[in-house]
């Protein structure tokens, strides 16, 4: 190999080192992507979503650089957030916030009123469903406990959450969503590992239908 091509390579290797250790950076520290597996944030997000997540927002700039280059905030309701799950801490889940610590929930025949007030919601949230079940239509009062967060999915009536296994700790919270980058309509891993084999014919599908079945409509839509 001449001296040419052998500095071409190493410049290459260099980049892509270079490169992969600054994506590894920003998704620990800033940016981290996120994929939607299941239809409990319908219609928002469907299955098949790949997100990014802001991991920053929510957390304190260490200097006041860092706050002008990467402002922080405090979480509000509304926002729709990745979070460990509380049933199982090695599972991301995504929800839309519905309650900050102190707040009071109630859910009266699917009404949702937080501290007495009803929340018109009826812009993200979707009912499938027009029968009442006690648990899940009609809920609390229940008072959100200083450093936690109540979390629902937008499709109300096919959503396992808070009302389920309820609020989430302030530090299972990894970040926002902000940004559909890429939208996939094609069969989506639903997180559970079942062997090398599946992994591999899921990636061959997704390769073999990445153009006619991607979901172009939604791509770089801001996630609110």
């Amino acid at each position: 190999m001449s001296a040419k091509k052998t500095s071409n390579v190493r410049e290459t290797l260099e980049a892509l080192l270079i490169a992969g250790a600054f994506l590894g950076f920003s998704n620990t520290f800033v940016v981290k992507t996120f994929y939607i597996p299941s239809a409990s944030m319908e219609t928002t997000l469907l299955v098949g979503d790949h997100l990014f997540v802001n991991r920053f927002i929510y957390g304190d700039a260490a200097t006041s650089v860092e706050r002008a280059l990467l402002p922080s905030r405090d979480l509000r309701r509304g926002d729709i957030v990745i979070f460990r799950s509380p049933e199982d801490p090695k599972l991301d889940m995504v929800k839309r916030c519905i309650g900050l610590p102190g707040d009071v929930i109630e859910i009266d025949t699917k009404d949702l009123y937080v501290n007495g007030e009803w929340v018109e919601d009826s812009s993200y949230t979707r009912h499938s469903d027009p029968r009442i079940n006690p648990r899940r239509d009609d809920f609390g009062p229940l008072t959100v406990p200083e450093d936690h967060y109540f979390c629902m999915g937008d499709n109300r009536d096919n959503s396992k959450d808070s009302r389920y296994w309820g609020t989430v700790p302030a530090r299972f919270i990894k970040g926002r969503a902000f940004l559909i980058y890429w939208s996939y309509g094609g069969e989506t891993s639903d997180g559970v590992w079942r062997s090398w084999g599946h992994r591999l014919k899921l990636l061959a599908r997704t390769v073999l239908g990445f153009f006619v079945q991607s979901r172009w409509e939604r791509t770089f839509t801001i996630v609110r």
